[in-house]
């Protein structure tokens, strides 16, 4: 039986619900929320979506022993508010740090085993903060870092060339955030180098959009959803199914000391080994600078 607990029902926490009972990807779902009538309404709402739907999904509201019981456990409280008038995600942690230290310490004492996949901003500062002080093992607690800014970067350059984005292959890297970049050195399409037939004014231009993406949906539409609840299930089917893809996730790399976004296998036990890119002198640079960024913002 596999199962799942979501901390914070959000518009992200939420959508993530919704796309694994969507996908079938788990048998139960427990919820959790400051909110406890916003927890029965999601149940509630949720049970009436399952009638006449083939298979059913369990969903409860969480308790302890369901983080316990728990294979993994979605961690996505936060406070959109803060980016609706700011393109800093770094700005989230003076309010997303007292969430991990909240949870933490009830993560731990429930003796949960299995993996925190954390979506809380700043993605890479909140899931080393939740490895510290939950002490599960650094391979068991995994950011869904870059994948959702590598899905905008695939989006940019398949419009630019017109492809469908999975035709595209390459990563971006570093902080979910400012200081994120896209390791162009390393992007191809049919193996063909992608330098080969852009220019860097157009890498420019398709880095820049996939950038300001999130910060373009949050201003139409107040918050994102969709596209990181698509991150986290991607994480979350590759762990229940133990496929072993490289994910651009954020995990801890013992290279620049820090969570940070970069390739790394994902299976049923979590970060199963890590790639770095050989990147380019310019690209150095920006993988230092994302580095230090990461570094100087999370707590001693």
């Amino acid at each position: 039986m596999k199962k799942v607990s979501i901390i914070g029902l959000g518009n992200v926490g939420a959508t993530v619900a919704h796309t694994l009972v969507e996908r079938r990807l788990s048998d139960s779902i427990a919820l959790f929320d400051k909110k406890d009538g916003l927890v029965n309404a999601e149940i509630n709402d949720f049970r009436d979506g399952m009638v006449r739907r083939d298979g059913n999904v369990e969903i409860t509201a969480g308790s302890k022993k369901d983080l316990a019981d728990s294979d993994i456990i979605i961690f996505a409280p936060g406070d959109i508010s803060i980016l609706q008038n700011n393109s800093d995600r770094l700005e989230e942690f003076k309010y997303t740090r007292t969430c991990v230290e909240e949870w933490a310490p009830i993560i731990k004492d429930s003796g949960f085993e299995g993996i925190i996949v954390s979506i809380t901003n700043p993605c890479d500062v909140i899931a080393e903060y939740l490895q510290k002080l939950t002490e599960l093992p650094k391979e068991r607690v995994i950011g869904t870092g870059t994948i959702i800014d590598t899905a905008r970067m695939k989006n940019a350059v398949a419009k630019y060339v017109g492809l469908d984005p999975d035709s595209i292959d390459g990563y971006v890297i570093g902080e979910h955030g400012n200081s994120q970049f896209v390791a162009w050195s390393k992007v191809s399409i049919a193996t063909q180098a992608l330098n080969k037939i852009l220019d860097e004014k157009s890498f420019d231009q398709i880095e820049e959009a996939a950038r300001m993406k999130g910060f373009e949906i949050i201003q139409g539409k107040g918050y994102t959803s969709y596209g990181i609840a698509n991150a986290a299930t991607i994480i979350v089917e590759t762990i229940f199914n133990d496929s072993k893809t490289i994910l651009p996730v954020s995990s801890y790399s013992s290279e620049a000391g820090c969570y940070i976004g970069h390739p790394a296998v994902v299976g049923r036990q979590g970060i199963i080994r890590d790639f770095h890119l050989e990147l380019d002198e310019k690209e150095q640079e920006k993988w230092n600078h994302s580095v230090e960024t990461i570094k100087n913002t999370r707590p001693n």
